[in-house]
């Protein structure tokens, strides 16, 4: 399957399961699980920033569209977009993974623990953001670090579950032909 279909798989999955699954699901208030920005981390290494956000700009609108929300998860996911390729060098580096694998995983990235570290600081920037945006104030600082934090864990313990259940062929690149 080429690059383009399958991310466009990707793009309709990830909204519908995000609409009509996890938007329904609220925790007493403070957590609520979001699964879609995943679709932004699993793009190719390879690609631009200005693509990458660009694509994520779209995304989160489209998102944005059936929530009637005015633009907090696009706001979110362009963040998110923005900040993916500083963390990629720095969990990868250069001459790593981003020569030899197509786009970011467990194996990829170094191993289970840099993974969970690179998902949790983009999963603690776009709640961060997205709670921000949605309440417009620090009024009550405390409610808005716990729900931040426990969405946080339920984000990564979500995504590290996703990972394990479709599991993504990696291809090894190499030099040679």
């Amino acid at each position: 399957m080429s690059v383009l279909v399958k991310n466009i798989v990707r793009f309709i999955l990830f909204i519908f399961i995000q609409v009509f699954v996890l938007d329904r699901i609220h925790l007493h208030q403070m957590i609520t699980p979001y699964l879609y920005f995943l679709f932004i981390l699993w793009l190719p290494f390879k690609m631009q920033r200005s693509w990458l956000m660009i694509i994520a700009f779209i995304f989160g609108f489209t998102l944005d569209s059936f929530n009637h929300n005015p633009g907090f998860h696009a706001a979110a996911c362009v963040l998110i977009a923005y900040v993916r390729p500083f963390l990629v060098n720095i969990f990868v580096g250069q001459d790593g993974a981003d020569n030899n694998f197509e786009e970011p995983s467990i194996k990829s990235i170094g191993g289970l623990m840099p993974y969970i570290i690179f998902v949790g600081v983009l999963s603690l920037l776009h709640n961060a953001w997205l709670f921000l945006l949605e309440a417009w104030q620090f009024g009550n600082i405390w409610y808005f670090l716990v729900k931040t934090i426990l969405s946080t864990i339920i984000n990564v313990f979500l995504i590290l579950i996703t990972e394990l259940i479709f599991v993504r062929k990696q291809r090894y690149r190499t030099n040679t032909v």
